[in-house]
């Protein structure tokens, strides 16, 4: 029998999908065939399977940690916030249409919660636990009668929950007490413990407040987590912007990477290899005197969920003046996806996929136009840069990995040099080239997410801005993908030290 245990929260960002990741490396270091779960994810970082299929980056980390390859029964249902209060709904790794919130919350989600005991039953007939998350809060009562994330998956499987709350936020005790409070009793005899997450100080000063808690609502208190910084672990949604910013704010570098933060951001763990070099300060910008002010060693225009209103927002936030200005004292300028077709001349939206706009007209940098296609473009790529002459460089690298999310088809209307080669699409050989190299080299844009993770490339990548501002390049000094195995096993580590883990193992088993 399929051993399971939710994680659930007092509210969104208390520490859910961290605490999920660490329980899938504990598991998985104890030799259990582990998958994580969400059965309703809302993020617009997302990430493309294998088989084409796109989810939640969240479950992608947590997979990792299990020591699987992500795939769509871990998040069977995929929210991605398109603006107006509307959403692309995505389905078993497939879109599905944009909805309002109303027409999703008032009658659609309920009717794919088929679709999520599918993928359940799925995944009880390969692995013997399974490790849940929750979304924000259960206790939402506007949201509760139509919600297909938390406690109807409790209810469904009747999985023990531990409930988590933030104590950094502040008010945990009260966003414990006042969660269990409005969940009915069959809810609440779900809940089998308590955790307090993201503690800083001396955890002995928590006794009292432990006490409290127990006696106030019957639930043990497995354990309290401590605050983790640095974890190297992708970020789920753009609320973990607010922890990069103060991390940004902390560390100067001798490089300065400008990410341009627009509304609709995605897919923004593009950066997160480069944020984490001992050279690179990426900082993630929203106006435009920011932008002067930074005065950045390069330019990142980075994916979005909305490419035509997050163009629009550039040009009429003053940033494009900005960008225009920057680019035009010798600045480098690079694009990815929704970034790389704001780079062209025009982008057209004849279907409104994404907005009301007809046609936006582009920033102009590159000899292209994008039309935005009622299908999405999701797969997995290999390629070869055979050798982009960029920023008085020359960059170059052999079986890149990334993947391409995207509705936009793209065409030039002029000759132009394209600086990757694609070589596989998921296990298929293909011979395709991507992106587009300005005749100055000092721009380019790629639909490929990704690039960046790979160690030489980007190191590469670094040099060449550090030989033009006159410092000595750097060798390679890191490998992301070991580095990433070392965050999980520390992770494990510190919550397997914090938790009561016979509690835990108790409530798992029935015992409890």
């Amino acid at each position: 029998m399929t051993e399971t245990i939710m994680l659930m929260g007092t509210s969104s960002h208390v520490g859910k999908s961290i605490l999920a990741t660490a329980l899938c490396r504990i598991f998985h270091q104890e030799g259990r065939r582990v998958v994580p779960f969400k059965a309703q994810n809302m993020a617009l970082n997302s990430y493309v399977t294998k088989e084409g299929g796109e989810m939640g980056r969240a479950q992608v980390a947590q997979a990792e940690a299990a020591g699987l390859s992500p795939f769509v029964d871990m998040n069977p249902v995929l929210l991605k916030p398109t603006g107006n209060s509307c959403s692309q709904v995505i389905v078993d790794g497939k879109s599905i249409g944009n909805m309002s919130a109303r027409e999703y919350h008032k009658g659609k989600s309920v009717q794919l919660f088929g679709h999520v005991t599918a993928a359940l039953a799925r995944l009880q007939q390969q692995f013997d636990t399974i490790v849940i998350e929750g979304a924000g809060s259960p206790a939402e009562i506007n949201l509760k009668d139509d919600d297909i994330v938390n406690m109807r998956v409790a209810k469904y499987l009747q999985a023990p929950v531990l409930l988590i709350a933030d104590i950094d936020r502040g008010g945990s005790l009260a966003a414990l007490v006042g969660t269990l409070a409005l969940l009915d009793e069959e809810e609440r005899a779900l809940v089998k413990g308590l955790i307090i997450n993201k503690f800083r100080g001396d955890v002995t000063l928590m006794a009292p407040a432990v006490d409290f808690l127990e006696q106030k609502t019957g639930k043990p208190v497995l354990g309290i987590v401590p605050y983790l910084e640095h974890l190297g672990i992708d970020d789920e949604d753009s609320v973990s912007l607010e922890d990069k910013e103060r991390e940004a704010e902390k560390q100067k570098k001798e490089l300065r990477l400008a990410v341009i933060e627009t509304p609709k951001i995605s897919n923004f763990t593009d950066f997160d290899a480069l944020s984490d070099e001992p050279d690179a300060e990426v900082v993630y910008v929203r106006d435009a005197e920011e932008l002067r002010s930074l005065a950045p060693d390069v330019i990142l225009l980075p994916g979005s969920k909305n490419t035509t209103e997050d163009l629009l927002y550039v040009r009429e936030s003053g940033i494009e003046r900005a960008v225009r200005q920057l680019v035009g004292q010798g600045t480098p300028l690079v694009g990815i996806c929704g970034g790389y077709q704001m780079l062209g001349e025009e982008i057209a939206d004849p279907h409104h996929t994404e907005s009301a706009h007809d046609a936006v007209q582009g920033l102009g940098y590159l000899p292209m136009k994008t039309v935005f296609a009622e299908e999405k473009r999701t797969v997995q790529v290999t390629a070869d840069c055979p050798g982009m002459e960029f920023y008085d460089g020359v960059l170059m690298g052999k079986q890149l990995r990334g993947y391409e999310i995207h509705m936009g088809r793209t065409e030039f209307t002029a000759e132009v040099r394209h600086p990757f080669h694609l070589t596989r699409q998921g296990e298929q050989a293909i011979n395709a080239w991507d992106g587009a190299l300005s005749e100055d080299g000092r721009i380019f844009g790629t639909y490929l997410h990704g690039i960046f993770d790979h160690d030489g490339f980007r190191r590469q990548f670094l040099n060449i801005l550090r030989r033009r501002k006159g410092l000595r390049p750097l060798p390679v000094q890191r490998n992301r993908r070991l580095e990433k195995e070392r965050a999980y096993d520390r992770l494990a580590e510190t919550v397997r030290r914090s938790l009561d883990m016979e509690k835990l193992a108790a409530i798992m088993e029935g015992r409890a």
